[in-house]
């Protein structure tokens, strides 16, 4: 497959139409056109429909252009900076992350990146949805305990550990033997975890059933109901420590089930720029204990 054809054809499809790619790129509309057939024939396949309106991309053409057009930006990329002489990174990088890491501690990391590295223009949308890279368009995703998936790959840059919280208020349930005892909840309502839970009081395990009476969309919001007497709650460990001591709310203990992983992965099936590189390394970088509650600012 020869690549300039290719490039011509992403060209094509990128603007809609042979007429459009040629206004913004400045090149005959008739070699564009001369391009792309020569790459139907190579290939063996109608690529695109060629109408008295419109440009229509077939359904081989559209699968070409999804699969393509963001490894030919990396090609183009990474030969840029070869022929420079250079490896430092640049241009546009999108990141998705999770809402609670992106509000709690990622701002003042993502500063220190772009000042690290002032040629990238770095995007990070905070979401809590399973995004798709490609489709998506994303460069990387920070993802909390991922499933495994053979389409990504990437680095484990912190750990954190869930804490049964209540308010100083609830007077700890009597356990009577066989049997756990129940208290009052607040949880996540996406994500309700119906027990039971187990926690280390010491070096005692205990088991309480949650009877969920408040159901909340973020942990913030677990957290600062917590604090308002309405249950208690699974939280993690750093989003205390922010909050600081607090009189209010009483941490009854650990639960050794419910570990925390934070990664940063990025799509195995394509080039890992300098840009992408980097940022894994930033980030792991900014937490050298792979906890939460230790973060630093890694200077260049």
């Amino acid at each position: 497959m020869d690549l300039s054809s290719l490039a011509d054809f992403n060209l094509v499809a990128l603007h809609g139409g042979f007429g459009r790619a040629s206004r913004v790129t400045g090149r005959p509309k008739a070699t564009l056109s001369r391009r792309v057939m020569d790459l139907e024939q190579s290939l063996g396949v109608r690529l695109i429909e060629r109408g008295a309106r419109a440009l229509r991309l077939t359904e081989e053409g559209r699968a070409l252009y999804e699969r393509t057009h963001g490894l030919l930006g990396e090609i183009i990329e990474a030969g840029s900076d070869v022929a420079a002489g250079i490896a430092e990174p640049r241009g546009e990088l999108r990141v998705s992350a999770p809402v609670l890491f992106s509000h709690a501690m990622f701002g003042p990391i993502a500063a220190g990146f772009i000042q690290t590295y002032p040629e990238v223009r770095l995007t990070i949308t905070a979401e809590d949805r399973s995004v798709n890279l490609i489709e998506d368009d994303y460069d990387a995703v920070i993802r909390v305990n991922p499933h495994p998936d053979a389409t990504l790959v990437g680095r484990c840059f912190a750990r954190d550990e869930i804490l049964l919280v209540a308010p100083s208020s609830l007077p700890r349930p009597r356990h009577a033997k066989g049997q756990p005892a129940t208290l009052p909840a607040v949880v996540l309502g996406n994500n309700f975890d119906p027990g039971p839970w187990h926690y280390h009081d010491g070096k005692t395990m205990r088991t309480v059933m949650p009877q969920a009476r408040l159901g909340l969309s973020s942990l913030i919001m677990v957290r600062d109901a917590v604090l308002a007497g309405a249950g208690a709650a699974l939280i993690p460990r750093s989003l205390l420590e922010r909050l600081g001591p607090e009189p209010g709310l009483s941490v009854w203990g650990k639960l050794p089930d419910r570990p925390v992983e934070l990664w940063v992965l990025h799509h195995s099936r394509r080039l890992a720029s300098t840009k992408v590189v980097r940022f894994v390394e930033y980030l792991c970088d900014a937490f050298p204990s792979r906890t939460l509650q230790d973060r630093n600012l890694p200077t260049r």
